[in-house]
């Protein structure tokens, strides 16, 4: 075994891995570039070595300066844990020249697999189910009109080098194909070095299933169940569970023998996942293959109680497989959440900044419940624009699948960040959607059931007396704290106020005392709006970040935030602005006059921080709804702006190469 590994990686997977090292007595050393010296993973690990400036061009993705620091500090192996250098060959190569064991599979099944045309032709040959498509180079936009004419619309385009999402396009029409082909080559040379496309017949309302499959050099492979991974926005996972509800006992089987078959093809050593579509009848058909460790394993490891980092360790040190296909079992249901900075309410653009807050929920077991965080950060962290959006990955484990979902739900209520936009909000609504919860799911599903993008969910009448009740609870003990300050000249203290009405957005809702007293823990009798009356009870101090508690049967865990005159709620995915007042002063409040906001429709505004990657139209220049206006660049993702309406540009304030903040005027019209 080895003594001393080195992690090729960054962020939650390079503490991920460093975790496993460490319970496997084994050394760690942790790379790190300019952006990230203070980072979490460089303090976790044993050593750790400078490799260059933030930028993943010029530091992560130098495998001179990884060998380097493997030579620099006696490692015997390298991790690469997902992207960055995990599925290029080359790096292997240099690795063995050198005597260092890269942990993963070898070069020939890299190759084999890890470029999605060669893959494709590969399962092909081995007479694996593959969608209809074309394989070959496609040597510009006319050839790619033509294939897809061909092949019959919709179509995929794909980097043949991509991943996480980056490089893909779905043309629905000949206009759609020429855009989408040039935008995927832009963003596929961007993101890997690598400008091929290949397109391929687009299976409309497919399942996205991954199978897990592990093989030693001694000849042994298995799989280990199966992953839904439908939940997607722009071809990126947002949610994955483990196992999925739509496949059975048959199909698992036959899509984990054909799994396990394709690996042995290629002699593949380590783990890796086999990715497919799923049609309503159950039919899969070959999507690719991915050569490295997926960043939704913990969902496999979470019903199977297997460690694939210790897997993969183990099987790049030479040893065999110490479970068999029959020693798999699964066990119970696992969901995981990842949580982005981009912001849901503008369309999930990219956020970056300082997390001022950064409060997870506790891990562990907790009765027939587990939760698990899998995160690169603190609070304190900086969430760059250089680098890849995710934040963390939340999980959870339960008997059931709803008994997951819920746990789920408890814990992103339960889940403090502050500094940057996040995602978290969304989340937290999809686990209250009901086709999700019943299963009913596919890879479009958040464009079909959030097509005009996410809004905060408005909360029903039911809701509004809950989020009352925590409100007026929360300013009874604010209010007796005050009381208690001394020197105050006109405190509140006397006769405990029964009579509140709480305004909850725009909407104004009686609450009454009925029992109960000032205290912590508290315990009250609370009326709203005349109704039965509610038990709210709660041990929550003012300051405390998360409200937990009862109201009613309903067990709660919200999260508090002061605002001027009032409070900030979110739970399960609302969010809403609650003041507490007394009869009096709500009479006085509603005749406050409403803020106006500012007028920017005569503008464009930078939707998020980011590089300005070209400008396409001229100061005077006449545009018409539809057409481009500028292109911006951020965390590898090129996002094309276009104007909303005819228009005449009067003003340019940004040019290609400007780094601009969220809201950054970018032109002016007339």
């Amino acid at each position: 075994m080895f003594t001393k590994i080195l992690v090729a990686n960054r962020g939650e997977i390079a503490c991920r891995v460093i975790k496993t090292a460490r319970k496997m007595g084994i050394a760690t050393v942790a790379v790190y570039s300019d952006a990230d010296r203070d980072a979490v993973h460089v303090e976790m690990a044993d050593e750790a070595v400078h490799i260059g400036p933030s930028p993943a061009a010029e530091s992560y993705l130098v495998p001179e300066r990884i060998i380097a620091a493997c030579k620099a500090t006696g490692a015997e192996a390298v991790h690469p844990g997902y992207g960055f250098l995990s599925e290029r060959a080359s790096f292997c190569e240099a690795l063995e020249k050198e005597g260092i064991v890269f942990i993963g599979p070898k070069p020939r099944a890299i190759r084999a697999m890890g470029d999605k045309i060669e893959s494709k032709k590969f399962a092909n040959a081995a007479k694996v189910s593959t969608v209809p498509g074309w394989l070959g180079v496609i040597e510009n936009a006319v050839h790619a009109e033509k294939i897809a004419g061909e092949i019959g619309y919709p179509v995929m385009i794909k980097a043949s080098a991509g991943g996480g999402g980056k490089g893909m396009r779905i043309a629905w029409s000949k206009a759609e194909v020429r855009d989408g082909f040039d935008r995927a080559r832009s963003e596929a040379k961007s993101s890997f070095g690598d400008d091929r496309v290949f397109i391929e017949k687009f299976v409309v309302d497919p399942r996205h299933i991954e199978i897990q499959v592990l093989a030693d050099a001694h000849g042994n492979a298995l799989y280990l169940g199966e992953r839904e991974c439908s939940i997607q926005r722009r071809n990126q996972k947002i949610v994955e569970e483990a196992p999925s509800p739509f496949i059975d006992a048959k199909t698992r089987k036959a899509m984990g023998e054909q799994s396990v078959a394709l690996a042995k093809a290629v002699d593949y050593e380590s783990a890796g996942t086999v990715e497919f579509i799923v049609d309503s009848q159950k039919n899969f058909y070959f999507l690719e293959m991915n050569t490295r460790l997926q960043v939704e394993h913990p969902v496999t490891e979470l019903v199977t109680g297997i460690d694939l980092v210790e897997q993969m360790i183990r099987i790049a040190a030479g040893e065999k497989l110490a479970i068999k296909q029959s020693d798999v079992k699964l066990n119970g249901w696992a969901v995981e959440s990842r949580l982005y900075a981009e912001d849901p309410y503008r369309n999930f653009l990219p956020s970056i900044g300082r997390l001022t807050r950064y409060r997870p929920p506790e891990e562990g077991r907790f009765g027939d419940l587990v939760v698990r965080n899998d995160t690169g950060v603190t609070e304190g962290s900086e969430i760059s624009m250089f680098y890849d959006p995710m934040v963390a990955k939340l999980c959870t484990w339960a008997p059931t699948r709803l008994a997951a979902i819920d746990a789920m739900s408890e814990a992103l209520d339960s889940f403090v960040v502050d500094g940057i936009e996040h995602n978290m909000p969304f989340l937290a609504a999809l686990m209250q959607h009901p086709r999700w919860r019943e299963g009913l799911i596919s890879t479009a599903f958040i464009s079909e059931e959030y097509p005009d993008g996410f809004a905060p969910i408005v909360p029903d009448s039911e809701e509004k007396a809950v989020l009352a009740a925590i409100a007026t609870a929360v300013e009874l003990l604010r209010r007796d704290r005050l009381d208690r300050l001394g020197g105050r000249l006109a405190p509140h203290s006397g006769v405990l106020k029964r009579d509140w009405v709480v305004k909850i957005g725009k909407d104004y809702r009686s609450a009454s005392v009925i029992e109960g007293m000032i205290s912590i823990p508290m315990e009250l009798g609370l009326s709203i709006d005349g109704g039965k009356a509610l038990t709210v009870a709660s041990d929550w101090r003012p300051g405390d970040l998360i409200w937990r508690g009862t109201v009613g049967d309903r067990k709660i865990a919200a999260q508090i935030r002061p605002v001027p005159n009032g409070l900030r709620i979110a739970w399960k995915g609302m969010s809403v602005t609650a003041r507490a007042m007394l009869p009096r002063t709500a009479e006085l409040e509603r005749l406050m006059p409403e803020k106006v906001a500012p007028d920017t429709s005569k503008m464009l505004l930078c939707p998020m921080p980011g590089l300005v990657v070209s400008i396409a139209v001229a100061e005077g220049q006449e545009v018409k709804a539809g057409e481009t206006l500028a292109v911006v660049e951020a965390m590898k993702m090129e996002n094309v702006l276009r104007a909303e309406r005819d228009l005449t540009v009067s003003k340019l304030k940004a040019r290609p190469g400007d780094s601009l903040a969220v809201d950054a005027v970018i032109m002016e019209f007339a």
